[in-house]
């Protein structure tokens, strides 16, 4: 019999305001997209909702009571995390400064107690711009500082910057296995970093930025396979499709300019959807539509008329399910891993003309979803969803385009991405 996969934790370190809550949940969220049973536990988010929002004096390290009340929660966070992985969870992310080795030292302990393995990742910058930028863009805007004075909440977490760094420790080889982001990405220094899973953990995080830019998907214009309900092919677009890419490329036009990267599949109907732009475009195997494999090109009624077995298994279990001798949503995924490392890489507006089963997919990575609601995401055809990754999740926006005006939707529930539709 196989001996178990051990349970794994990665533990963050790093004074504030350099990156590491990001960092955690761009782990959790790669991770959880390839299917491991992942959380983010942030003690940040512990000590607010025990004790409130402090000013930079809780923070002090010559204040014992808030050194105290820091700790508890601290510790909390910790027993939380590890009843997950204790009750079926796979990996878990312990996001907190730990900037000490006596923290550290606990934490790796508590662990080790229960055959957790630790690896420590640890944000470190001192570019003073890159600093100053994120302190701007997310720490006074965060929940410690609601309602305060933006010029206020800037000075007082650099006082509270100040008590961490009066303590901080950069994690040594003697603490065990540990990744160094340095600056950003400049420069990472890895130790004792080993098994498949932590490479392609390193492999991501080496392509991580934090320098904003829009994402957006669109399916390819209709094709003459969509109007007849048919599966997978390589059809040419109808004559609606033609009028889609070319309203497509004006609105890139007008909205993103000449900078856009333009990504599609290998497939004709998303080049063809491509070429209306005028700019080039990289064509992606790993981008084409989910191989329908011997259904490809029937429509769903004859599929429940020929094979009716196939067609109750897929209504099951549409994630999970694999066309015979073709692919299932869990294969796609797989085959989109390079994908979504370039896609963390690159830094220009990105355009992803592409088909609705793989869309959905990268749809669930960037909007943090789990795997198994790929097949239930709404990506309608003639339809720009606009993605712009934040230092803490995803915000959405869809943009209709009709081919003539059409009054404005009703409002949205909260839960819904805003609808923009274009004439």
């Amino acid at each position: 019999m196989a001996a178990p996969t051990p349970k794994l934790a990665f533990v963050m370190v790093g004074l504030p305001a350099r990156g590491k809550t990001f960092i955690a949940r761009k782990i959790a969220r790669y991770l959880s997209w390839l299917g491991h049973r992942t959380e983010v536990y942030n003690v940040g988010s512990y000590r607010r909702a025990r004790l409130g929002r402090h000013r930079h004096e809780f923070f002090d390290p010559r204040n014992e009571a808030g050194q105290s009340a820091r700790r508890d929660v601290a510790l909390e966070a910790l027993d939380d995390m590890l009843g997950f992985l204790r009750t079926g969870g796979d990996i878990a992310i312990y996001d907190a400064t730990n900037n000490t080795p006596e923290r550290r030292a606990l934490v790796r302990a508590r662990c080790a107690a229960e055959g957790v393995d630790v690896v420590f990742v640890e944000s470190i910058c001192d570019d003073p711009v890159i600093i100053e930028s994120n302190i701007r863009a997310t720490k006074a805007r965060s929940p410690d500082y609601e309602g305060v004075p933006e010029e206020e909440a800037v000075r007082d977490f650099r006082q509270r910057i100040a008590h961490y760094a009066s303590e901080y420790q950069r994690v040594a080889e003697d603490e065990g296995p540990f990744v160094k982001i340095i600056d950003v990405g400049r420069k990472m220094e890895l130790y004792r970093i080993e098994g498949y899973l932590l490479a392609r953990v390193v492999h991501f995080l080496v392509n991580l930025h934090v320098r904003p830019r829009r994402v957006w998907l669109t399916r390819h214009g209709e094709s003459s396979f969509n109007v007849s309900g048919r599966i997978g092919g390589d059809a040419a677009l109808s004559e609606a499709g033609r009028a889609y890419a070319s309203h497509l490329a004006s609105v890139v036009r007008e909205r993103v300019g000449e900078g856009v990267v333009v990504w599609t599949s290998t497939l004709r109907r998303t080049i063809e959807t491509a070429e209306a732009l005028g700019k080039p475009y990289r064509a992606w195997r790993a981008l084409d539509e989910i191989d329908a494999g011997i259904c490809d090109g029937m429509t769903y009624a004859e599929i429940a008329e020929q094979m009716p077995n196939e067609f109750e298994r897929r209504a099951v279990d549409k994630f999970g399910y694999r066309y015979p001798r073709g692919e299932s949503y869990q294969d796609v995924i797989q085959r989109l891993e390079p994908v979504i490392f370039e896609l963390e890489r690159e830094k220009a507006p990105l355009l992803i003309i592409g088909h609705q089963g793989v869309l959905r997919a990268l749809y669930a990575y960037m909007m943090d979803r789990p795997p198994s609601e790929c097949p239930f995401v709404s990506i309608p055809l003639h339809t720009i969803l606009e993605l712009e990754p934040t230092a803490y999740g995803c915000e959405e926006r869809r943009i209709e385009l009709s081919p003539t005006p059409v009054p404005p939707p009703p409002p949205s529930k909260p839960s819904s991405p805003p609808i923009e539709r274009m004439p």
